[in-house]
């Protein structure tokens, strides 16, 4: 790859907000970051306009999920009806779908200045959970598809081996759920150990919930994750938490570390409604919390205790989750303005500290990205100051102003991947409409 230059009027380095910043890069990293450099004294580099953030990472999706926005509003309800609406789009799709599907959403993600997300796939087989010949054809998929969207993927191959859980013990997998099993930790496990990284994509693996591994299970997980992300659901709804004490004596959280599967490399997805106790215990263990605001408040779930995780020692990241937005700003802005609504409070985040959430790379299995500094992944995200929501704003309060909309140029891995507010793959419109209507024609 040539080597190639780049000015920004600003940008955000890990010190801060810089002005005028070039940007050299070379086979797809960094070689030179190099602020207070003006446009003439820049030579022949690109002009990218406004100010340019590290590529964002989106921790937590459920690419088939995207099918559902805009389509689960008509009944109200709570995450248990709506969870009833996404079967009826998992009985639907094949890989083929499943693929034109994941390649628009990623494309949707490349638009809002996502350079990498994380995965969380359990749709692993046939409709009747009949494995497809290529047992990892769903998850190959994923790999396709975010190959051509041009960012990278972190594959969380999930584990889920019951239908639910109540005081009494663990449900049998039933209808939809069928496609998502392996039999057991061993099969998973098994299927796992075929998938193989790749330039573009890490292999991680996750627990899909408490309710769905049984704790005899998790320690097959904790063996199969040995250095590897793996997440997991936590806590993202009370009924949860009541079945795990109820059967287990633990919460969520309890039970997790009792197993040994909290710690730097894990991932607590929701991390909704938690203890004391479980604060605690994934801060000492400097286990992320992945919080998803905008799915959080679209469900129902509740307002996540995040400044008191961050304040334990636990890391924060930031996904999209089911998609009803896709906007890691929006998502970042949220976990500000989420805590503000629970506290009565201001300023319970600084924009770097928000900024650091959207582009937390590291439980990705992607350390090396996420800033912009010489050496690192060149993943850079360009956004306007001159739009009816930015203009007039200070710079390095770009997270509680912009959104994806306001995303003008991409580049990951020191590629091109959205110019001018526009992919490389087209009308991603589109191709959204094309992926996901065939999954409504027939319910």
């Amino acid at each position: 790859m040539s080597a190639t230059r780049w000015h920004a009027p600003y940008a955000w380095l890990p010190g801060g907000l810089a002005r005028d910043v070039v940007f050299e890069i070379e086979d797809g990293r960094f070689t030179a970051v190099l602020p207070d450099t003006p446009g003439g004294a820049a030579g022949a580099a690109r002009r990218l306009p406004g100010i340019v953030l590290p590529g964002l990472a989106n921790a937590h999706s459920h690419a088939f999920h995207r099918a559902l926005r805009g389509r689960t509003h008509d009944r109200g309800g709570d995450f248990w009806s709506w969870r009833e609406r996404m079967y009826g789009v998992a009985r639907r799709l094949d890989p083929d779908g499943y693929l034109a599907l994941a390649r628009a959403t990623y494309a949707e993600m490349a638009l809002a200045g996502i350079t990498c997300v994380g995965e969380f796939h359990y749709l692993h087989h046939g409709p009747d959970g009949t494995p497809y010949g290529d047992r990892n054809a769903m998850g190959e998929a994923l790999r396709q598809a975010a190959a051509e969207a041009g960012i990278r993927l972190t594959l969380l191959d999930t584990l889920y081996l019951a239908g639910g859980l109540t005081p009494e013990g663990h449900t049998p997998l039933d209808g939809p759920q069928r496609r998502y099993g392996d039999g057991d930790v061993e099969g998973w496990a098994d299927r796992v150990a075929e998938l193989k990284p790749s330039a573009g994509m890490r292999v991680g693996v996750a627990v899909h919930s408490v309710r769905a591994v049984p704790r005899e299970a998790l320690a097959g997980v904790r063996d199969t994750a040995a250095g590897r992300p793996l997440h997991v659901h936590l806590s993202e709804q009370p009924a949860e938490n009541a079945a795990c004490e109820g059967h287990y004596g633990l919460t969520p959280t309890g039970l997790l570390e009792a197993e040994g599967l909290l710690g730097p490399m894990t991932t607590a997805v929701h991390a909704t409604h938690l203890t004391e106790a479980d604060i605690a215990a994934l801060g000492q263990s400097r286990t992320t919390a992945c919080l998803c605001p905008t799915t959080e408040r679209d469900l129902a779930d509740g307002i996540g205790p995040a400044r008191a995780l961050r304040d334990a020692g636990a890391p924060l990241s930031l996904g999209s989750d089911q998609h009803a937005v896709i906007d890691l700003l929006e998502e970042a802005r949220a976990l500000e303005m989420h805590e503000r609504l629970r506290t009565l409070r201001r300023g319970r985040f600084d924009p770097g500290d928000l900024l650091g959430a959207a582009t937390a790379h590291d439980g990705l299995g992607w350390p090396d990205a996420g800033r912009l500094e010489p050496g690192a992944r060149a993943d850079l995200v360009a956004v306007r100051l001159d739009t009816p929501r930015t203009a007039g704003i200070a710079p390095d309060q770009i997270v509680f102003a912009a959104t994806a909309a306001d995303v003008d140029t991409v580049v990951v891995d020191g590629r091109v991947v959205v110019e001018a507010g526009r992919h490389v793959l087209g009308d991603v419109a589109a191709l959204l409409k094309a992926a996901v209507e065939p999954l409504w024609e027939t319910g």
